[in-house]
């Protein structure tokens, strides 16, 4: 058993930003990162984009930027958390700065801005194409520096740690609270339990769900999972966002992401036949927002029964283009496109979760003593569709809110010394992983299939009756299985699908990511 005063979660940027907040605030408190693989392995690490931050305050303004992220949202974010999250964006920038994280320069020696799908000015702010990896060893380097830190590599968060594991006789009051979490060190192989004070989920996303995606195999959702088990508000998770432009390349998982900063930077989508289609669609063609580009382009695949279209770079000078994007073109010649005399095949791909577990304006979750920051966490601020590069933005500006919010709560908080160890009695080794492997590429078939870019009644329905089916197969082999980290993964893919496709069948209009053919002209269902 283990005792921390703060337990975090996951290691991207969320994580890492709350982690030397807290710990900067309390150096003589405990801080544990746990991470399911190596410390650097996150969604923030592939986060070829930058910050959207509005630092230009002749061209852009405040209120530019509010607006941009309401429409891409589809008017349905939650305002007051748009205006204090881009409000308060620009400090948090400032501090990335001072930790040592690095930005593109322009030939004036200023943060050079960039411009992306759904934004009217040049407002992002980029390391090069390698926005996310910058920045994650910016925060790694300084975590190094701060002795109350501990690191914990491979090491698996199994469930969170309530009430309901003390027994009936235990009741600290009327609401839930988090006490720590029951965690597989994937080394030992041995299950540890973490007393924690305060609990802070930053696990990232849910790519993992679905067949194609632009997240690392670690994005199962386990965060979202272990919050739903635990009974905490989860909502919007039909609020999926596929990204447009992932590179098209049958069986590889992830994706490889072809960054929104391209088409900001000129290149235009193409189908077979040579045409600029997404006009079509929208007035603003490719610089739309992701979820009107990632629709128009289904759209054309199912028109023309093609796999992917092209994303067209020919035009652009290829010097300067290399190096604003030199792992995207490496990777193009790796595979034989020569960007500069032909197209780059594309896909849309699942990207980022708009929803999550609810939390408010200071990131606390329905559940006491427990937050939530980052793409776990649905705050307001994306209603139904990120705009490009807010993520990082959110990311840091609900960390450090967090940071503060704890540390009015912190002296009120005492451990609880009642937790029980992990029981595994009655379990064994399985004897067919087959049976995870085979379920697990099931649901992200169906999942991709049914409940996709574009969705129906019946597909939706048909998703539903086979969510019962993995359900009732993966709990009997979970209760009478010894603890392992793909079946636990799988039991979490199974959780997130199924709340995305009842929070679809839920959704009565067509906003933003969500798209069902069923409504009538207007959007609107029966």
């Amino acid at each position: 058993m283990t005792k921390t005063d703060f337990l975090v979660i996951g290691s991207g940027i969320a994580g890492l930003y709350f982690a030397i907040k807290i710990a900067e605030k309390f150096p003589d408190k405990t801080v544990h990162i746990i991470t399911k693989s190596d410390e650097s392995e996150s969604n923030t690490k592939y986060a070829q984009g930058g910050i959207a931050v509005v630092i230009n305050k002749v061209e852009d303004s405040f209120s530019k930027h509010i607006e941009d992220t309401m429409r891409a949202g589809g008017e349905i974010n939650n305002r007051e958390v748009v205006e204090m999250v881009v409000r308060e964006g620009p400090e948090r920038l400032k501090e990335l700065i001072e930790w040592g994280a690095r930005f593109d320069l322009n030939a004036k020696g200023d943060i050079k801005l960039g411009k992306e799908g759904g934004h009217t000015e040049h407002r992002i702010v980029h390391h090069k194409d390698i926005t996310g990896y910058e920045l994650e060893l910016t925060l790694l380097a300084k975590i190094d520096r701060l002795k109350n830190i501990a690191m914990n590599q491979h090491c698996f968060a199994i469930d969170l740690i309530t009430e309901h594991h003390l027994g009936k006789e235990v009741h600290l009051d009327d609401e839930i609270h988090c006490l720590g979490a029951y965690v597989l060190d994937q080394e030992s192989n041995e299950i540890e339990t973490i007393i924690s004070r305060f609990t802070i989920m930053a696990t990232g996303g849910v790519g993992q769900v679905y067949q194609t995606t632009t997240n690392p195999l670690i994005a199962t959702g386990d965060g979202v999972a272990m919050a739903y088990r635990a009974k905490a508000h989860i909502s919007d998770m039909h609020f999926i966002q596929f990204h447009p432009t992932a590179l098209y390349e049958p069986g590889v998982s992830p994706a490889f992401l072809i960054s929104e900063a391209v088409r900001g930077f000129g290149a235009y989508l193409r189908n077979h036949e040579g045409k600029r289609f997404v006009f079509e669609y929208d007035e603003r063609g490719e610089l739309a927002s992701r979820d009107i580009v990632a629709q128009a382009i289904d759209s054309e695949l199912k028109r023309t029964g093609e796999d992917h279209v092209f994303l067209d770079c020919s035009h652009l000078p290829m010097d300067e283009f290399m190096n604003q994007f030199p792992n995207i073109y490496e990777k193009c010649i790796g595979l034989g496109v020569d960007i500069s005399k032909e197209g780059i095949p594309v896909v849309p791909a699942a990207h980022y979760l708009c929803g999550g577990i609810d939390v408010d304006k200071n990131g606390r979750t329905s559940i006491k003593q427990l937050y939530a920051c980052g793409e776990v966490s649905k705050t307001g601020l994306h209603g139904a569709n990120r705009l490009a590069s807010n993520s990082l933005l959110e990311a840091v500006v609900y960390a450090h809110r967090i940071a503060d919010e704890i540390a009015k709560e912190e002296p009120k908080i005492e451990f609880q010394d009642i937790i029980p160890d992990w029981d595994a009695v009655g379990t064994t080794d399985p004897k067919e992983l087959v049976l995870i492997n085979h379920t697990r590429s099931e649901v992200q078939q169906a999942m991709s299939k049914f409940v996709g870019i574009v969705r129906s009644g019946l597909r939706l329905d048909r998703a539903s009756r086979r969510h019962q089916l993995w359900y009732s197969e993966t709990e009997d082999l979970y209760e009478n299985t010894t603890i392992s980290v793909p079946l636990c993964e799988l039991r979490n893919i199974i959780s997130v699908a199924y709340l995305i496709t009842q929070q679809s069948i839920a959704q009565k209009q067509n906003v933003g990511g969500f798209y069902n053919i069923d409504f009538d002209e207007n959007g609107k269902g029966a």
